[in-house]
């Protein structure tokens, strides 16, 4: 039953190997076959369509699993955002800052990225001085509240806030 057991597992092992190795022979040939020099962005918000298929020189994105950065022939991925900035580099050398609650990122491919915020705003929209104030009143929320919903919801609202003021700093 062991033999079995550990026969089984190499070939799972060896099936999740093919399969990745699959999907990057897959996602590095796929550009090459299209010519595309660029990577096509669309990100939105449910309040604003920021970029529709934008040709895109990279975008840095903050993920549940860390941040990184994502150029044309990135391999295919999905992720989650977490509260950070969201850095699109365009190709003349500009770049454009948002700020994003959360959302999910897609990368296709065919270097097509999609970037879905719950909310999202230039970071050129936020006043230090106002975040700062919401800060401080969101930690003495917090210091108040008590355990349950009322408490989660004071913790994530100062530590998006935190994240925004390191973000204006």
């Amino acid at each position: 039953m062991a033999c079995l057991a550990a026969r089984a597992s190499r070939c799972l092992t060896a099936r999740a190997f093919i399969a990745a190795s699959c999907r990057r022979l897959a996602a590095e040939a796929a550009p090459r076959a299209s010519g595309a020099a660029g990577m096509a962005l669309t990100f939105s918000s449910p309040q604003q369509v920021f970029f529709e298929a934008a040709d895109v020189k990279q975008v840095d994105v903050p993920t549940l699993t860390g941040s990184f950065g994502v150029l044309p022939h990135h391999v295919p991925t999905l992720a989650v955002l977490k509260p950070g900035v969201v850095l699109v580099h365009m190709h003349d050398g500009s770049a454009n800052k948002f700020f994003v609650s959360s959302g999910s990122l897609s990368v296709n491919a065919d270097s097509s990225v999609q970037l879905l915020a719950e909310e999202a705003y230039p970071l050129e929209y936020f006043d230090v001085q106002t975040a700062k104030s919401c800060l401080e009143k969101a930690q003495a929320e917090l210091q108040a509240a008590q355990p349950g919903p009322n408490q989660a919801e004071a913790r994530i609202t100062v530590e998006t806030l935190e994240v925004l003021m390191k973000a204006l700093e």
